[in-house]
């Protein structure tokens, strides 16, 4: 009897009707394969590249080259990760915008705003004293920065004369004026500006008047605001994040157009919960044809995966402890590959499906499955076969005769010891992870992990 097993993560209200859980893997649908139409792959490990000096704030990707935020200091790496040390801003912690012209680099830290000429690689604060010093977010649009994130401020501001990131007036501010709630966030997307309140959303376009270049557009207000201005990012075509609004907040969404539509699911946003919501941040990438919204909170990280519209959670193991935290990569930026720079120290880091560790540090990865239930009645389960790559492992260490691990609740509360079934040594393609003697149920609940360094790759379960 082939069991459902593979799908989506997320702890409903009562863990006795449904507690799945998808944790450093991820599914892939329409394979083609009647064997697998659905199947679970490992994330991707991490490789380190370099290490900067502090934790990473923020990256982007220009000229050629990515440019990081590390503690205080502005770092350009080239395609090869060579570092060069740009120069320094005036704080070493907390969220950083960046935008680009092209030619420009503007950051702004919450305090000051900074700019770095690609060209020369160097860097200087921005002295006008228009500049509205105390905006944390930055974006490009027709050459124009916008700013926003001021404390206590409706507004946003564009620098005077198009591609001069230094010049500033004062008068060229505009306010979003649909809701009075505070600006917090903004995002250029198909040459439109989405200006994020706490409350609520607007989109402003640039109709080209002289005065001041960008005017809201018609009715496109969005009854939804925003709970972390951090969460805001573009994937997919279309823009994602994290909402809140006068009834409340903690669901996702994805604008369709200018309707935003929810995509979090009520397990997720039980989860949601219990995590400290105002500090969230968002990064995006896309691989193999799988487009991420990654969504960071301090306690935990959730994934959306556009391309199949299932979240699956990624956490970081402590190798000391096996304590599992939130997800290493804070900001992502493209060049040649994905890179990700880690938000507890200097580290950047690429992504790749083909490396099983999160740079030497093992991966846990772990399914729990459907409670399986045939109207209370008893289901017998004298063996059970998950049906996965085998012969994976390595030649030598960890990994050499790697092993699955099973345990199951017939309660949804207590849990059976771990069963270990190996996954084949290097060549033995026709291992086959099974495990007998698995007793009787009304309603069983099964979770497999592995640790081991090896593939990852899990098409379903069949009990016998």
């Amino acid at each position: 009897m082939k069991i459902p097993f593979l799908g989506t993560s997320g702890a409903v209200r009562s863990v006795n009707a449904d507690q799945q859980r998808t944790l450093n893997c991820y599914l892939e649908m329409d394979n083609g394969s009647p064997r697998a139409p659905v199947a679970l792959y490992g994330t991707p490990g991490l490789v380190l590249r370099a290490t900067l000096g502090g934790a990473v704030r923020g990256c982007i990707a220009e000229g050629g080259y990515t440019w990081w935020v590390g503690g205080n200091t502005v770092y350009r790496m080239s395609s090869a990760y060579a570092v060069t040390t740009v120069g320094t801003i005036g704080t070493s912690t907390g969220e950083v915008g960046i935008a680009s012209n092209g030619a420009q680099l503007l950051i702004v830290d919450g305090s000051a705003g900074y700019i770095v000429t690609v060209a020369s690689a160097t860097i200087g604060l921005i002295t006008d004293s228009d500049f509205p010093n105390g905006v944390q977010r930055t974006t490009y649009q027709d050459g124009y920065f916008a700013v926003t994130g001021k404390a206590g401020s409706p507004s946003f501001w564009i620098n005077q004369t198009p591609y001069a990131g230094t010049s500033w007036d004062a008068l060229d501010f505009a306010s979003s004026e649909g809701s009075p709630d505070n600006t917090i966030g903004i995002i250029s997307d198909h040459r439109e500006l989405w200006l994020f309140g706490e409350k609520s959303a607007e989109v402003w376009v640039n109709t080209g008047s002289s005065d001041f270049p960008f005017a809201r557009s018609g009715n496109a207000f969005i009854e939804h605001g925003c709970a972390a201005a951090g969460t805001i990012a573009k994937a997919d075509n279309t823009v994602f994040w994290l909402g809140a609004d006068d009834k409340g907040q903690g669901i996702v969404w994805r604008a369709d157009g200018y309707t935003p539509v929810r995509i979090s699911t009520h397990a997720m946003e039980k989860a949601l919960g219990g995590y400290t919501v105002a500090s969230a941040t968002a990064l995006t990438y896309q691989q193999e044809g799988h487009v991420f919204y990654v969504l960071n909170f301090p306690e935990a990280t959730w994934v959306y995966d556009a391309s199949t519209q299932v979240w699956h959670e990624r956490a970081y193991m402590d190798p000391a402890t096996s304590a599992l935290s939130r997800w290493r990569g804070a900001c992502h930026c493209y060049l040649g590959g994905s890179l990700v720079g880690d938000y507890t120290n200097g580290k950047v880091y690429s992504l790749d499906l083909d490396t099983y560790t999160d740079a030497g540090d093992a991966i846990l990865r772990l399914r729990t499955a459907q409670t399986l239930s045939q109207d209370q009645a008893w289901v017998f389960f004298p063996s059970m076969q998950v049906d996965m790559e085998t012969g994976v492992g390595l030649a030598t260490g960890q990994g050499s005769d790697p092993l699955l691990m099973l345990r199951f609740s017939d309660d949804g509360h207590t849990w059976s010891n771990v069963k270990t079934a190996t996954i084949g040594k290097v060549g033995e393609y026709g291992a086959r992870a099974k495990f007998n003697r698995l007793g009787r149920s009304r309603n069983r609940t099964w979770e497999i992990s592995m640790t081991d360094p090896v593939r990852f790759a899990v098409f379903g379960a069949v009990v016998a």
